[in-house]
């Protein structure tokens, strides 16, 4: 039997670190020099980058079905803060920063977030599918991710997954943030919606852009380590000149490792 952290066993000491590393994110965030997005756009921008959307209830195990959709409540709300904001020129997006901290107060429900590997209702849970949507959209535009963490744990089997494993972006208000900075001389925009079954987003920019992107999943593999199973994959980025077709460049995005919390299909292995 494995012992627990103090912070589990002292819930208070948890509290007291949780917003210790708060306090940290806050004070860089008036002190690391960068410019912060903060303006709504009142037009939709002119040319399409990318378009995604992603399925707002799936099959979770033995999730119930009332955090699901007390998750959609909560992606309402996050949309809310994001949908139409700019991205300037030499300009960062920060999920934290821009959405704030999901309270009660503000109307976030008790949604599905993963701790210890398992689904547990959680105030603002689910709205991690949102930072999800903008990572994917990120890695087809030129905009530089600088800061964005993976889920460690999978949880769930896939239940018609269309985007590689580990390819979205976990956010815990404010110090596991997802940041994009615009190192370009474009305008981009981030527009997010629901229709009645799905989160939908698209990523705009002011000019047409002369290249395109795509991004593939490489090396994924189940590893089965001791009783334990393990997943892990690489995930590309190749750049597309859209006059030539050429391949510009080809980069690795991340590595990505993680413990699976089911027993995959033998299909699988």
């Amino acid at each position: 039997m494995s012992k627990k952290l103090l912070s589990q066993r002292h819930p208070f000491l948890y509290f007291i670190s949780i917003w210790e590393k708060r306090i940290r994110r806050i004070v860089k965030w008036k002190t690391d020099n960068k410019v912060y997005t903060s303006e709504i756009g009142k037009k939709r921008l002119e040319y399409r980058v990318k378009k995604h959307q992603s399925r707002l209830r799936r099959k979770l195990g033995n999730t119930q079905k009332w955090m699901q959709e007390n998750k959609i409540k909560n992606l309402e709300i996050t949309i809310q803060n994001i949908n139409g904001v700019l991205i300037k020129p030499g300009e960062t997006f920060s999920f934290c920063k821009t959405v704030g901290l999901p309270t009660k107060r503000k109307g976030y429900k008790m949604g599905m977030e993963i701790s210890g590997g398992k689904a547990r209702p959680g105030i603002g849970g689910g709205i991690c599918q949102c930072a999800n949507m903008l990572h994917w959209l990120a890695l087809h535009s030129p905009l530089t991710i600088n800061e964005r963490h993976h889920h460690s744990l999978d949880p769930f089997p896939d239940d018609g997954r269309v985007l590689p494993w580990a390819s979205g972006a976990a956010v815990f208000y404010n110090y596991v943030d997802f940041q994009l900075t615009n190192n370009t001389s474009d305008l981009f925009q981030i527009n997010l919606w629901l229709s009645e079954e799905l989160l939908e987003g698209e990523l705009l920019a002011n000019n047409e852009l002369p290249f395109s992107y795509r991004v593939k999943e490489k090396n994924h593999s189940f590893i089965k380590e001791g009783e334990q199973y393990y997943r892990s994959n690489e995930i590309w980025q190749r750049k597309i000149d859209k006059r030539t077709g050429n391949t510009l460049s080809t980069s690795l995005i991340a590595k990505n490792y993680g413990k699976v919390m089911y027993v995959p299909e033998p299909h699988q292995l």
